[in-house]
């Protein structure tokens, strides 16, 4: 008897382990959020067992991938219109959606030409550009660049600059241009600027001069997997690591 009931015990603990070593969730988050998400979840994996998958890319690309039946969990967009576009679909309960982190949009340039820009003087920025283009998000589609132009607007800039773009499909190429010096100037998310030690951030546009850069987290089904990790990420620890990646 005494046989069988510790095969009983040794049983259980092998489908418990198994079922902890398979369970998984899938992450499409925002490009901005790569490096923290990317922590995050490696933090997780490690505690719980639990295998995470992030999967980064542009918030509209994402969208239409989930929208196109992509197995995402979890959806974290850098901008509400995306997160809302889902819930308009019919893919997200709009009360499985909670705003995770904020940031900020700066203007930088390459590591060898720190001077500050001004960023409400037109003359500066066709200086500094003198002819080359602007690294931005796509501004009909990337949070990063619809936010930009939203600023640009604001300022009295977006007319002067609109011609001189080299609009990207999300804001870490936009970063990667301006790394390698192919534009002069870039505007990307702060938390962007911070990752990299080949760019220098030369300007902050005023928090009044755009919507404020928001990043709401969809839960796509009641999942424990996909439940335990949305609280994970709202966790004091897990925004303690947010706070170390420059979000606010």
């Amino acid at each position: 008897m005494k046989f069988f009931t510790q095969r009983f015990f040794y049983t259980f603990l092998t489908f418990i382990f198994s079922a902890t070593v398979h369970a998984s969730v899938n992450v499409y988050a925002a490009s901005s959020m790569t490096n923290v998400i990317k922590a995050l979840a490696e933090k997780y994996q490690a505690e719980t067992g639990v295998k995470v998958t992030p999967v980064f890319a542009g918030s509209s690309s994402l969208a239409r991938q989930i929208l196109s039946g992509a197995p995402a969990d979890l959806y974290i967009s850098a901008n509400t219109k995306w997160s809302d576009y889902l819930v308009q679909q019919g893919i997200i309960n709009g009360d499985a959606v909670t705003s995770i982190a904020h940031n900020q949009l700066v203007v930088i340039s390459p590591i060898g030409h720190p001077e500050p820009l001004k960023l409400e003087n037109p003359e500066q920025w066709s200086k500094r550009l003198s002819g080359q283009r602007l690294a931005i998000g796509q501004t009909n589609a990337v949070p990063a660049g619809m936010y930009a132009k939203e600023a640009l607007e604001s300022l009295g800039l977006w007319s002067g600059l609109k011609g001189q773009l080299a609009p990207v499909n999300n804001v870490r190429v936009a970063l990667t241009l301006v790394e390698r010096g192919e534009t002069p100037l870039g505007i990307v998310y702060k938390t962007d600027a911070l990752v990299s030690d080949k760019v220098k951030v030369i300007g902050t546009f005023p928090a009044s001069s755009h919507t404020a850069i928001t990043y709401p987290m969809a839960k796509l089904n009641d999942k424990q997997t996909t439940k335990d990790f949305a609280a994970f990420i709202e966790s004091s620890q897990a925004q303690a690591v947010f706070k170390q990646n420059g979000f606010n």
